[in-house]
């Protein structure tokens, strides 16, 4: 008995400050649920067949809790948050993906550039089915990302189940995944820039090269900026890639559940490009401080927008430490962001300028909202908060056809030729003769072609991302 009400004691420490803060529930009713919270998890160690760990079953009753909240919301174990904390330092050890779960299974939102899950051809949406040869379904996040994880040099063999084709078995070597998070290169007389994540880098990172592409170029007449398949970071450094690029202008707010919790972040003076034209590429895999980066320029008319609406992730998630991290931490959705106009991106995205998918298949998977990858298809998302929706299916403006040279990027090129035309998308010129183009509302066209988006992004393991302020997330 005194065990029982020890253990009841502690289910009412745990939620005392949940208590505190309950919304429109009875302040009884609140600790009578704590109460039976404690009765059955009493019972559960007294009458279960085999000895339970009590620690285990509460990590998991928290991590349910969150997860009921909305797909991002997230209890972190101790070391669950240390894994979490070293991650958006810029270097880990894993197989390179950034993960999420969806109705008790847990998928892809996006492999790392040249990460081993990367290189093995895995592309968001994969769905993992089996870790080492163990069911994976009804796995959290957490778990999944702890069992990927491991030493250096050891292998894991995942299954992944895409739709369209049979499970894809895949053995992935674990190493160290140092994130160099900018890259750049010249394309002609335009500068490319690649940013396959958000951490505490990125900013000085996409500095150092865009100086040296300047160097290189003296006459550089524009920048690409390559955001597909980001699943996001750290708000922080999504405002310095937007404010490298902004002379001045709001950047993204971010709004709580009070009318006074909002916070505004805008650019300082100083455009390291010097007002040279700039074009950012997005798909449905760029997520969350991509989202805020695209939907920056874009709103301050600095940037022609390319690719397929991106992922839809505008929530909020701020990371809080439980005794300082000794008890791991919660990551709970606090706001929603919006961009300098007042859209809302949760549930929306960010819509290009010029619609391109990159291959034809790509463009099939847009057509059909089935095989929609997005925020939308959560069932327990948070809204939007101004009753728009995320366009339906449709059949993209451009897409390459069966005779394009599939080693080529369309995307790409064609973000190259609205650099060409001066970010003027009526200058542009018309699309090449083996290219797709059809009319808004135009029917689906039937290919040949399996079901699957030509992908190439990041991260490592744990959720949808977006960071506010200054703590270290992953979402």
């Amino acid at each position: 008995m005194r065990k029982l009400l020890l253990i009841g004691c502690a289910a009412l420490a745990l939620g005392g400050s949940a208590a505190a803060v309950a919304s429109q529930t009875p302040r009884n009713e609140t600790f009578r649920m704590l109460q039976m919270f404690g009765d059955v998890l009493g019972i559960v160690e007294q009458a279960y067949v085999v000895p339970v760990d009590n620690k285990k079953l509460i990590e998991a009753a928290l991590s349910g809790m969150m997860t009921a909240l909305d797909p991002h919301s997230n209890y972190l174990p101790p070391k669950s948050y240390g894994d979490l904390r070293e991650r958006t330092t810029g270097e880990y050890s894993g197989v390179g993906l950034t993960i999420t779960s969806e109705g008790g299974l847990v998928k892809v939102i996006s492999p790392m550039d040249d990460s081993p899950a990367g290189r093995a051809g895995v592309q968001a949406g994969d769905v993992i089915s089996a870790i080492d040869g163990q069911n994976a379904a009804g796995l959290t996040v957490s778990e999944v990302s702890e069992k990927l994880r491991g030493a250096i040099g050891a292998s894991v063999t995942v299954t992944f189940l895409r739709d369209g084709e049979e499970p894809r078995e895949v053995k992935l070597t674990r190493e160290v995944i140092k994130v160099e998070s900018v890259t750049g290169r010249l394309e002609g007389d335009f500068g490319y820039l690649r940013v396959s994540t958000f951490n505490e880098n990125t900013g000085r990172e996409l500095t150092e090269t865009i100086e040296r592409l300047k160097r290189e170029k003296p006459g550089i007449k524009g920048y690409v900026l390559d955001l597909r398949n980001n699943g996001g970071g750290l708000l922080t450094a999504a405002i310095d890639v937007s404010d490298a690029f902004m002379e001045r202008g709001e950047i993204v707010s971010q709004r709580g559940r009070k009318p006074d919790q909002i916070e505004r972040y805008a650019a300082k003076p100083g455009d390291l490009t010097g007002g040279l034209p700039v074009v950012v590429l997005i798909n449905y895999g760029s997520a969350s401080a991509s989202e805020i980066v695209a939907g920056a320029l874009k709103d301050q008319e600095r940037a022609t927008v390319v690719g397929l609406t991106s992922f839809g992730k505008g929530s909020v998630q701020t990371v809080i430490p439980l005794r300082g991290g000794q008890d791991g931490a919660l990551s709970i959705t606090t706001a929603r962001y919006y961009t300098p106009s007042g859209r809302s991106i949760q549930k929306i995205g960010i819509e290009p300028d010029l619609e391109v998918a990159r291959s034809e298949a790509e463009a099939r998977i847009v057509s059909r909202s089935s095989f929609i990858y997005s925020e939308a298809a959560y069932a327990t998302a948070l809204d939007s908060s101004i009753g728009a929706e995320r366009k339906g299916p449709h059949v993209p403006l451009e897409a390459p056809g069966k005779d394009f040279d599939k080693t080529k990027d369309y995307q790409l090129q064609r973000a190259l030729d609205v650099l060409r035309a001066g970010g003027d998308l009526a200058k542009l010129a018309a699309a090449p003769a083996d290219v797709v183009v059809t009319a808004p509302g135009a029917k689906p066209v039937e290919t040949a072609e399996a079901d699957t988006p030509d992908t190439s992004g990041e991260r490592p393991a744990r959720g949808p991302e977006i960071t506010p302020r200054n703590e270290p997330k992953k979402d």
